[in-house]
């Protein structure tokens, strides 16, 4: 026995080949579950095969020989690793060696010649999964959920060359269904959602609980599904409105922006006033309370505005920073959940310079400075006037984004000087009013004289 174990730690040593084909493990069953095969870590175990069998009971193990040689066979365990057990009750009938009865759950070492194969053989029967029954623990409104099995499912343990404890994954699926949120379409799609455990051994837990009423189903294992057989266990909680999670998303758009300098880069909107933002919240079907709420500071100390309904359209007027957020909450208020974006809507001070320009040529042919404009920033209120020399009103608009083209009842004013005043409220309440001169020079296509409006 001691020149077995110093070839034994010698082999085990060394980097062992897979079973060749002409050296087969083969089992003879009396019913028809198939032995299911698995390839360990050769690094790690020094195993070339686990074979998991339905049951053992009655069933028979061959090995044929790739040498001609009758081979001998040993067992080991995690307590025998080091001095394997030689089996002598073998038949040998050719180059096939049998043992009838198959000892389960028990490592193996077949030598044929002098080339050791190493593997494992796991009694299904013994470890057989059961899935009786399945409770759950909510620990609060939106935290985790613990669930408790009632059946049997331990790890299956086998052991390497070395007597190192092993264990095969059972792959446990736990399913159930919950929302999803898809930026593309902006609309909470199902989800289903599948756990893998290795054994029940394994906390069965979820760490997010889902956003829908749904059921949890614990199935397996990878084994029983092999051979067309399953185990289950399904529960339909009984959620009422006080433990319910909920969730939110949210979206901004910007509304009648396109001539104020506004821009929305990701989450953060400045520009000039007035600002005028769409924001729509999109909550969970079990959601019963929802809240937009605006605030100066960012950590919402103190809300400005609150508005009780999931689409606020809103106009910012005043100069200064502002925080948007959405709040939703189930029926009795013990969960509470804020969409992910806080919203930041900056609005620069206002502006309109000391002195407009006053040279402009409209009906211009290259359609270059053929629209006298008040240069502007942040206007709430604004209204402008347009007089000849005699003080003949010819023009007035009261949208700081527009302007004059130089006509008067459709017909372009003759060239000269005509004059502006301008009256306008800043959004930081400011108060303007410039007046002063604009002169109408003579282009080409013009002849100066395209309308009388002299003396009206």
């Amino acid at each position: 026995m001691r020149t077995m174990n110093k070839r034994l730690i010698s082999l085990m040593a060394a980097a062992l080949a897979l079973l060749s084909a002409s050296g087969q493990v083969t089992f003879t069953l009396l019913g028809n579950k198939r032995v299911i095969e698995e390839t360990p870590s050769l690094s790690e175990t020094g195993l070339h095969k686990i074979f998991v069998v339905y049951d053992t009971d009655s069933v028979e193990m061959s090995f044929t020989s790739s040498t001609g040689q009758k081979a001998t066979w040993f067992t080991f365990d995690a307590n025998s690793w080091g001095s394997p057990r030689e089996i002598t009750n073998i038949s040998w009938d050719g180059t096939k060696t049998t043992l009838r009865e198959v000892i389960p759950d028990m490592g193996y070492i077949i030598y044929d010649g002098t080339t050791p194969h190493f593997f494992w053989v796991v009694d299904y029967a013994k470890h057989y999964l059961e899935l009786n029954d399945m409770f759950m623990n909510v620990v609060s409104p939106n935290g985790p959920i613990v669930f408790t099995v009632d059946g049997q499912g331990e790890a299956i343990p086998y052991c390497s060359i070395h007597g190192v404890p092993q264990t095969l994954d059972r792959n446990l699926k736990f399913t159930y269904s919950t929302l999803e949120w898809n930026d593309t379409i902006a609309e909470w799609k199902p989800k289903t959602v599948v756990n893998e455990y290795s054994s029940l051994n394994e906390q069965i837990k979820i760490s997010t609980p889902p956003l829908c009423k749904t059921e949890f189903t614990l199935s397996g294992d990878r084994f029983l599904r092999q051979w067309n057989l399953t185990d289950s266990v399904t529960i339909w909680p009984d959620f009422d409105e006080s433990t319910m999670a909920v969730g939110c998303a949210t979206l901004a758009e910007l509304l009648d922006n396109d001539e104020n300098e506004v821009s929305k880069q990701g989450d953060v909107i400045s520009g000039s006033a007035p600002i005028r933002v769409l924001f729509t919240g999109f909550p969970t079907p079990n959601v019963a309370y929802r809240l937009w709420e605006m605030a100066k500071d960012e950590a919402f100390e103190e809300t400005i505005l609150q508005f009780n309904q999931d689409v606020v359209d809103y106009t910012f007027n005043d100069t200064g920073t502002y925080y948007m957020r959405y709040m939703v909450a189930n029926e009795s208020g013990s969960c509470q959940v804020y969409g992910d974006t806080i919203y930041t809507i900056m609005v620069s001070e206002s502006y309109i310079p000391e002195r407009l320009p006053n040279i402009f040529s409209p009906g211009s042919t290259k359609d270059v400075n053929d629209v006298w404009t008040v240069p502007h920033k942040s206007l709430v209120e604004f209204h402008c006037w347009i007089y000849n020399r005699w003080g003949t009103l010819l023009y007035e608009f009261t949208d700081p984004n527009g302007g004059w083209d130089g006509t008067y009842h459709g017909r372009l004013v003759d060239t000269g000087v005509y004059y502006y005043v301008v009256t306008a409220t800043g959004s930081d309440g400011v108060k303007y009013k410039r007046r002063g001169d604009i002169n109408i020079l003579l282009y080409k296509g013009n002849s100066g004289s395209s309308t009388d409006s002299g003396g009206l």
